[in-house]
């Protein structure tokens, strides 16, 4: 009796022990899951996190952002678009339905006299499409053709124009662009047509489709005003809403922050997280189209007001995939309602970025007016999408593309070389100058160091077109001893005073001409960089200096 109770004791203290012990581990485990639970940022809609993209894209440092000539990557960038997303989409035409076409052409249609076939060569007969569709794509293998349209003839009976669209394959968008060539055409196998000669970029004039004139007119004196032409595929005309629609809609409203005049990084950044949050609200985005360029992309180095965001970015695409209303009309509108109605329009302001969209997801007032008026940085947009928030709010990026006017400068210049060619990436400006964070890269980037690297990588005699942020246009010069090099200045045409994008964009700024910026540029210059065959980058090939200086690889 006495050994059971001197051991009864002993056995519930060691049981109580480890019940504490488990029960303790239990609440460490619960709360290191809390933790993890709080802190885990999820993926952001193109397979990275957003803590990574924020690296890539911004490189935030104390809730500023690093200001550079670089330019960020868009939604036709980074992820393809399901062909369902844009009206524009089209069918690839692949080599297996040239030949069921060319079958039911031989089917329903007599064979060709080989003794007349060339005599008179009649451009739209179907048997010449066919052959031109068979000799494009073997040709031009970085172009995926949509559409063509029937032949017409030449300049000589031997001579087919015609016109197809198409898409660059490393373009992830699906948007289309048109051009026009020329073919000199012989006999086959077969007693078949075949091209013998095609034409440089834009050579078959005869297919160009006219394009609508607006406000054709003369001036007082002798000299005539250029005429203004519309692109006929760019529908980014500013949506009205209507007093009808508006009440029965919801809205997000955001006040212009201390974001404006900032890098262009930095305001997309901004602008996709409040049409994030209004896509998580399910509300339409208050957007407003003026956007103020930042010094560094200006030969004035001053920052300049009154951009138009359609210069930059597809305000089309925008508008099919996001709700949103510009800013001009939605004010004219609610004033309109307000007056109408004895009763105002319900709103809710919020004037602190520290009111989370967690927050606001049941609020059932019309417009949901987010106000920064505080000191920078706490009046930035982006702060709303930060912390906790970045669970919930996701940056539309596929919403972002550029603009099909800068596009079609992009298209040109590659069109103009028959997407054949290598490319080099040489960053220079004021990066040079600082021999602190780069002591190599003047010496790297300089002529004779580009020739040698270039010789290694790049077969002589090559289209070589040469992005780059140097201001003088001769430096590349002793290339042209291997190369045939190609710059972005070689091509001022494209925006100059008879050109389609000065007349598209005067149309935009009512009627006074754009100047073609800096940010124009480096956009221009990076998407025909990025359509080359072989591309050679300043910080990867060029030099061994970092990319933001020194012990930042």
């Amino acid at each position: 009796m006495k050994e059971t109770s001197l051991t009864d004791p002993i056995g519930q203290n060691l049981i109580k022990l480890i019940g504490n012990v488990c029960f303790s581990i239990f609440v460490f485990s619960v709360l290191i899951f809390t933790v993890i639970a709080i802190t885990y940022q999820p993926p952001d809609p193109w397979l990275e996190s957003s803590r990574a993209l924020t690296r890539a894209f911004t490189e935030v440092e104390n809730a500023t952002f690093k200001t550079d000539n670089s330019v960020v990557n868009t939604g036709e960038d980074l992820v393809a678009v399901p062909p369902s997303i844009s009206s524009t989409s089209a069918v690839t035409i692949t080599e297996a339905a040239i030949e069921k076409s060319e079958e039911k052409i031989v089917n329903s249609s007599s064979p060709l006299n080989c003794d007349d076939a060339f005599k008179d060569i009649n451009c739209s007969d179907p048997h010449v499409l066919i052959a031109i569709q068979k000799f494009n794509p073997r040709v031009f293998k970085s172009i995926a053709f949509l559409e063509y349209q029937i032949p017409v003839n030449g300049s000589k009976p031997n001579e087919c124009d015609v016109a197809w669209r198409f898409r660059n394959k490393k373009e992830k968008s699906w948007r289309k662009y048109r051009d026009f060539r020329r073919f000199r055409l012989g006999i086959g196998e077969n007693c078949s047509y075949k091209v013998t000669w095609a034409g440089g970029w834009h050579s078959g004039i005869n297919a160009r489709r006219p394009r609508s004139r607006i406000n054709s007119t003369r001036s007082s004196g002798a000299t005539r005003i250029s005429p203004a032409f519309r692109d006929d595929e760019i529908n980014d005309t500013i949506p009205t809403v209507g007093s009808e629609a508006f009440k029965k809609g919801r809205y997000l409203y955001y006040s212009r922050g201390g974001d404006y005049c900032k890098g262009m990084n930095h305001y997309l950044w901004s602008f996709l997280c409040g049409l994030g949050e209004a896509q998580y609200l399910n509300r339409t985005f208050v957007m407003d189209l003026s956007i103020c360029l930042a010094a560094n992309y200006n030969p004035s180095n001053k920052d300049e007001e009154g951009k138009d965001f359609r210069y930059y970015f597809d305000f089309e695409h925008l508008k099919e995939v996001a709700s949103i209303v510009e800013e001009g009309e939605f004010l004219r509108d609610w004033k309109k309602l307000d007056r109408a109605r004895k009763k105002k329009v319900p709103i809710r302001k919020v004037a602190s970025y520290k009111v989370r969209p967690m927050q606001l997801k049941k609020d059932k007032s019309t417009i949901i007016w987010r106000q920064f008026d505080a000191p920078e940085p706490d009046n930035y947009w982006y702060r709303v999408c930060e912390g906790q928030a970045a669970k919930y709010v996701q940056r539309p990026w596929h919403a972002l593309w550029k603009s099909k006017r800068l596009m079609n400068i992009v298209s040109e210049i590659s069109g103009r070389m028959d997407w054949d060619f290598d490319a080099v990436h040489v960053v220079r400006g004021e990066k040079v100058q600082n021999k602190e964070l780069w002591p190599h890269l003047d010496s790297d980037t300089s002529p004779d160091a580009l020739l040698v690297k270039l010789r290694g990588m790049i077969q002589p005699w090559r289209n070589l077109y040469v992005a780059t942020n140097e201001p003088f246009y001769n430096y590349f010069d002793k290339l042209r001893s291997q190369y045939k090099v190609h710059l972005l200045d070689d091509y001022k045409e494209l925006w100059g005073e008879n050109s389609e994008w000065f007349n598209e964009t005067k149309l935009l700024n009512t009627g006074h001409p754009v100047d073609f910026d800096g940010y124009m540029r480096v956009a221009v210059d990076t998407e025909v960089l990025y359509r080359a065959k072989t591309r050679v980058e300043t910080f990867y090939n060029l030099t061994k200096d970092c990319k933001d200086g020194i012990n930042t690889c």
